[in-house]
C-alpha cells in the first residue's frame, strides 16, 4: 500500500491506494465521533508543547488540557515546580519546532500496528479498532481525531501568557500570535 498526503482544507488526510486490482477508495475509515471542534493552529501547537514538555522534563503528555482559539492551558505532571529560565525555554523550543515549517501528516492503523512511542493511555474505553495517527514531521507522533493545520508554519508564535505549580501539577496557559 502507498500513502499519499492531499492537502484539503489546511488538514492532511490520507488516500489509500492499493496494488491490487481492487477498486480505490478514499473512504475514510469510521472513527469515533469528535465532541468539539478545535482551531487547527492551536492545537497542532499542543501537540508540539506536549512533546517539548516530556523531552525536557520526562514527564507524560498533558492530561487535561482546554484548548481554545484565543488561549489555551495544558496540565502536567512534574515533581517540583520548574524554574523561570525553564519555562523560557519551553517557550524557546516550542517556537523553534514552529519555526521548522515540518509537515503534519494523518494516517490510519490498526491498534496491532500502532506506531511505537505512541502513548494510547488517553484513549477512551470505546475507541475504535483503526486509529488516527498525527505526525508533526519527525518531533511528534500520537493518536488524535482533532483538527490540525497541514505545516507547523500555520501556526504563529507560542506565547505563554502565565503559568502556576500546586500539588506537582505544573499548568500552562497560552496564546498564539
Amino acid at each position: 500500500m502507498q500513502n499519499l498526503h492531499i492537502p484539503r482544507n489546511r488538514i492532511t488526510f490520507v488516500l489509500i491506494i492499493s496494488k491490487t486490482k481492487q477498486p480505490m477508495t478514499t473512504e475514510t475509515p469510521q472513527l469515533n465521533d469528535h465532541n468539539k471542534q478545535e482551531y487547527p493552529p492551536m492545537h497542532t501547537c499542543e501537540h508540539i508543547l506536549n512533546q517539548t514538555m516530556v523531552r525536557m522534563f520526562g514527564c507524560e503528555r498533558s492530561r487535561n488540557a482546554h484548548i481554545e482559539r484565543k488561549k489555551s492551558k495544558c496540565d502536567y505532571t512534574l515533581p517540583c515546580a520548574p524554574t523561570e529560565e525553564q519555562i523560557a525555554e519551553i517557550e524557546r523550543r516550542v517556537n523553534e519546532v514552529i519555526k521548522q515549517q515540518m509537515p503534519v501528516s494523518v494516517s490510519f492503523v490498526s491498534r496491532d500496528n500502532v506506531p511505537s512511542g505512541v502513548d494510547l493511555g488517553k484513549l477512551p474505553a470505546d475507541a475504535s479498532d483503526i486509529l488516527r495517527i498525527v505526525r508533526v514531521g519527525d518531533y511528534d507522533i500520537c493518536a488524535c481525531i482533532g483538527a490540525h493545520v497541514s505545516n507547523t508554519s500555520e501556526i504563529g508564535t507560542f506565547k505563554i501568557i502565565s503559568h502556576s505549580w500546586e500539588n506537582n501539577i505544573l499548568r500552562l496557559r497560552f496564546k498564539l500570535l
